[in-house]
């Protein structure tokens, strides 16, 4: 079993140790020592990293015997070596202040409202916990605020130990998941909670408890939460986004949700009236490309006619375009449209006006089936995408298949 320092000393930055054992696990060094300062994944709280001698600690397990396992990378390690061990303290630091600021926001939650958190989990970035039910903005804004009172009171946090009656009868948060020796961390007057993990010796360090963001989840509430350095690096990124959003609209910070939403309904009306004037070119387009119209021998068609006026372009366009001409097109009688686009992925539309008898869709189908990609439509009209061949070969297949149709 390993002597885990942290556990009363979450301070401690280096240490001495000897090595127990060294194994290979899927390729990775593993490295147990008879003591460590090093934590490892538990509780919400993930591992401590650092060195090992000359190894980086790049994981580290709790492991079922009660050992803790150092997996390291880029070093050689022996049994029975005398090694010396230096804690990223940045991260051990970090850790230590969300992982109290957890403790404090939960236990405001628990003592204002009685809602119960029933997990945490401490990521890069942020940290969340889940609330059992769900709480108004008021309730968490007050949350927020003794959570913070307690923080700039500078209460010490002291660790305790006691065994699982004598924490039975202690008030804590929430009862303890295990028996034999438990080890509790002490918010004075405010938290008593059972926990393995590293925490700040006095509240203060923990600076700020700001709440993030928050989302209904499993019938609660998550909250995502920061706590000292992420707060502080969090507001800079809001300061300089601001700062970048004032400059550019060129109005004070309190006016940039109605610049913002005055910008939004500019670009809608703008866009209503960009959408009218394409509409409109498109019918003055599907003039001049009906005007140059062929006939085109065509069996089968309605009320005894022989023929259909087609045409058969390839058009500089985007897709809508494209369905916009051709349903202009095919909006005069005994026209077909068919048209492609330039670029590649090569789009393709077909349609058809209601007095010629051809399935548009079925010659979008041999499109495909001869140059790939994807489509569908109906007798009268039909699109696709994604067609691999050059506009040239498309467009002369188009015709085949339309002849093939007679």
């Amino acid at each position: 079993m390993t002597d885990r320092l942290y556990y009363n000393d979450p301070y401690l930055k280096a240490f001495d140790a000897t090595v127990d054992r060294v194994d290979e696990r899927a390729g990775r060094l593993v490295v147990r020592l008879d003591r460590t300062a090093f934590y490892p994944t538990s509780g919400g709280q993930p591992f401590d990293t650092g060195t090992l001698g000359p190894a980086r600690v790049v994981e580290v397990v709790d492991e079922d015997d009660g050992s803790i396992a150092h997996v390291v990378e880029g070093g050689s390690l022996s049994a029975g070596q005398a090694v010396h061990g230096d804690i990223d303290w940045s991260r051990r630091f970090d850790h230590m202040q969300q992982h109290t600021g957890q403790h404090v926001l939960s236990a405001a939650f628990d003592r204002l409202f009685q809602v119960r958190t029933v997990s945490f989990h401490l990521g890069a970035a942020a940290s969340t916990i889940d609330l059992a039910r769900e709480l108004s903005t008021a309730e968490i804004a007050a949350a927020e605020n003794e959570a913070n009172r307690v923080v700039w009171e500078d209460r010490p946090v002291a660790i305790r130990f006691a065994s699982a009656e004598e924490a039975a009868a202690m008030p804590l948060r929430k009862e303890a998941a295990r028996g034999g020796t438990l080890r509790l961390i002490d918010v004075e007057g405010f938290d008593l909670s059972a926990c393995g993990g590293t925490h700040v010796s006095r509240t203060g360090a923990i600076g700020v408890i700001v709440v993030a963001a928050w989302e209904r989840f499993k019938g609660g509430h998550r909250l995502t939460f920061l706590c000292g350095g992420r707060a502080l690096a969090a507001y800079r990124g809001l300061r300089d986004a601001m700062t970048g959003a004032v400059q550019k609209l060129s109005v004070l910070p309190e006016e940039l949700a109605a610049s913002i939403d005055r910008l939004q309904t500019e670009a809608k009306d703008q866009r209503r009236a960009l959408n009218a004037l394409q509409s409109e070119l498109a019918r003055y387009r599907a003039d001049e490309l009906a005007a140059s119209a062929e006939t085109v021998a065509l069996g089968g068609a309605v009320d005894g006619a022989a023929t259909c006026r087609l045409v058969a372009r390839i058009v500089e366009a985007d897709a809508n375009t494209l369905k916009s001409l051709a349903t202009a097109i095919a909006a005069r009688p005994q026209h077909v449209a068919i048209l492609v686009s330039a670029g590649a992925p090569v789009l393709a539309v077909i349609a058809r006006a209601t007095d010629v008898s051809l399935p548009a869709q079925r010659l979008l189908s041999a499109l495909h089936a001869t140059f790939g990609g994807r489509g569908g439509g109906k007798a009268d009209f039909a699109q696709g995408g994604g067609l691999t061949g050059s506009p040239d070969a498309i467009l002369a297949a188009a015709r085949e298949a339309l002849a093939a149709q007679q």
